[in-house]
Order: C-alpha cells, then structure tokens, then sequence
C-alpha cells in the first residue's frame, strides 16, 4: 500500500500543511493578477503618451537610465 505524503490532520511530512500551502499559492496568484494590471496599465500610459507625440523610445531609454546607480551612469 502506498503512503501519502499528508497525513489525515492535513500536515505534510515536510511539515508544511496543505492549507498553508495553498495559502502561498494563492497569494503568489493574486500578486501575478496585479503585476499583469500594471504592466497593463503602463502600457496604457505609453500609448498615451505616444498619441500626445512623445518617443516612447526615448522616455524608456530615460526610464532605463534614472533605475541606474550613479556610478554606472558617469561610465
């Protein structure tokens, strides 16, 4: 007979319970919706500003350049 990893009370052998682990899981699942609405949304705010004759190109590059460290930048 083969043995099941959780027990009859819900704890896994590892000793992380089945109900806190879906808890992570759903948690980790509600992050990823929301970083989805953000990217969403931060396109929106390019295209927006591509209609209003901005280089989007540009504003990325400068984006890109304000995430560097100070160091990096004077190279």
């Amino acid at each position: 007979m083969e043995q099941s990893n959780v027990h009859a009370s819900g704890v896994s052998v590892g000793g992380i319970s089945a109900g806190q682990l879906r808890s992570f899981i759903e948690k980790i699942e509600r992050l990823e919706d929301e970083k989805a609405e953000i990217a969403n949304t931060i396109r929106d705010v390019f295209a927006e500003a591509k209609a209003e004759g901005f280089d989007v190109k540009v504003m990325r590059q400068v984006i890109r350049m304000r995430k560097m460290k100070k160091e990096e930048l004077a190279e």
